[in-house]
């Protein structure tokens, strides 16, 4: 197999040639790590690549396979984590001064999972400073550059993420998602990210976000982000929150539906901005369900859309003001939108958080009760196309100290009900740039958001597609 070929299979393929003994752990993880060696001078995905580690446990883990040990489900595959999850003895800074040096004593459950299931950890992505923004740079780690297109934005926080999967990093690469993070890098990097149901992939330590931050995979075919998502998935006791119920066989049930499902669309949630660009490749996609797969997808209207904004407004700058006591000391070194965002919320009283709790709450039981109706909403995954990564909003934006989301209205909504939501790729535009449909299911449907997203990638595969960096 071509080397660059070799970067670009997904996990799926890898692991039959490794049982077949067709490649080896080490084949794959070298090849691997000289194409991120080639590129990252230029894309700066990883804030900490750990070679050297990687590929003694790519030699343990050939070593395994020819003594005949039982074999994990990710065996010999490499997979990177996201620079907000610990990794046992690599740095764990979250693209922030603040945390400069700071060293993981242990691995969180994901991480201890993937290990378990055989991966191979590459090292640690970029992310946006404690995750903040959708935007792929740091003042710590500076830049990540979309592979589309140096220079642009490859989406955030899950930065390095988005970038690893489309650049041919390997198969598969860990994000979280707590405003659309998983979803907005799969939107601008072309990939597939999935944020699965609130719970059903514990954390450790759990968020102080209010319950919407969702750890998920990004891949480049829907079969791998299921067959990570399985290993990542199940109830832990360090997350409280964590969904009892085991998860469904993803891999195994990809293709299976019992009936023809409920399918609407809404181009812009009532009240959100669309690039014109955007919002018609994104309803070319939608009407693909009717024209090519045969079920019927009616535009609809979503009363609760239009009160998200608010909530969103306030509830971001009210959960990062917890680092307002580090500003005074580190302000010349953080990123000025995320201060302006700190202090957007330093008015906000313990008074006014639990009235607006009460408003969100309600305006989450409106989602649910309009999935009672349907079982899939469509929607753009982001509004634009990939812009100058040193900008919070495209130029021809409304312009704001810290408010990125105005561009990013498809994601928080499914934060806060805490439903399974993907960002599929499904068309580009005119300057060659990635755009994404946001699948959206029932509160603990992955597995039908999985299965709508399998669906719509043998209609329309895009894995074969490969951003031009050399």
């Amino acid at each position: 197999m071509d080397k660059i070929d070799l970067c670009f299979t997904p996990a799926t393929e890898l692991l039959g040639a490794i049982h077949a003994k067709e490649l080896s752990a080490v084949e794959i993880t070298s090849t691997v790590l000289n194409r991120i060696a080639a590129l990252e001078p230029k894309l700066n995905a990883f804030a900490h690549l750990a070679a050297e580690e990687a590929m003694d446990v790519a030699a343990l883990a050939d070593n395994a396979l020819a003594k005949g040990a039982s074999l994990g489900p990710l065996h010999g595959v490499p997979v990177t984590i996201k620079d907000l999850e610990p990794v046992r003895g690599m740095p764990f800074e979250g693209g922030t001064y603040l945390r400069r040096g700071d060293v993981a004593a242990a691995d969180n459950v994901v991480v201890s999972r993937l290990r378990k299931a055989g991966a191979i950890i590459l090292g640690k992505t970029t992310t946006s400073e404690f995750g903040w923004t959708g935007v792929s740079r740091s003042p710590l780690t500076g830049v990540t550059h979309n592979p589309w297109k140096l220079g642009l934005n490859a989406g955030a926080s899950s930065a390095g993420a988005g970038v690893g999967a489309a650049a041919g990093y390997g198969p598969l690469h860990q994000g979280s998602d707590g405003a659309g993070s998983i979803r907005m890098p799969a939107h601008f990097c072309g990939v597939y990210g999935i944020k699965p149901t609130y719970g059903r992939v514990p954390q450790s330590p759990m968020a102080p976000s209010d319950s919407t931050v969702h750890l998920g995979p990004l891949t480049r075919t829907v079969a791998d982000a299921a067959l990570m998502l399985k290993v990542m998935a199940g109830r832990h006791p360090d997350d409280q929150s964590s969904l009892e119920a085991q998860p469904a066989d993803y891999p195994g049930q990809l293709a299976s539906r019992a009936r023809a499902p409920r399918i609407a669309f809404s181009p812009d949630l009532g009240h959100a901005r669309v690039d014109p660009e955007v919002a018609e490749l994104v309803r070319k996609a939608a009407e693909l369900f009717e024209t090519e797969l045969g079920w019927r997808v009616e535009q609809v209207e979503t009363p609760w859309g239009p009160k998200g904004p608010e909530l969103a407004r306030f509830f971001w700058p009210a959960h990062f003001s917890r680092h307002a006591d580090r500003v005074a000391g580190f302000r010349d070194q953080m990123d000025p939108g995320f201060v302006a965002c700190i202090e957007a919320g330093l008015h906000i009283t313990l008074a006014d958080y639990l009235k607006m709790r009460i408003v969100k709450y309600a305006y989450c039981a409106e989602i649910h009760h309009f999935f009672e109706d349907w079982d899939f909403l469509l929607t753009p995954a982001v509004s634009v196309a990939a812009f100058p990564a040193t900008q919070l909003q495209p130029d021809h934006w409304p312009q704001h100290p810290w408010d990125w989301m105005s561009w990013a209205e498809f994601s928080y909504p499914f934060n806060m009900s805490q439903n399974p939501a993907a960002s599929i790729p499904c068309g580009f535009t005119a300057e060659g740039l990635p755009v994404g449909l946001q699948i959206v299911g029932r509160r603990c449907d992955d597995l039908g958001v999985l299965q709508m997203s399998a669906a719509f990638e043998a209609a329309r595969p895009w894995a074969s597609r490969r951003p031009p960096i050399a």
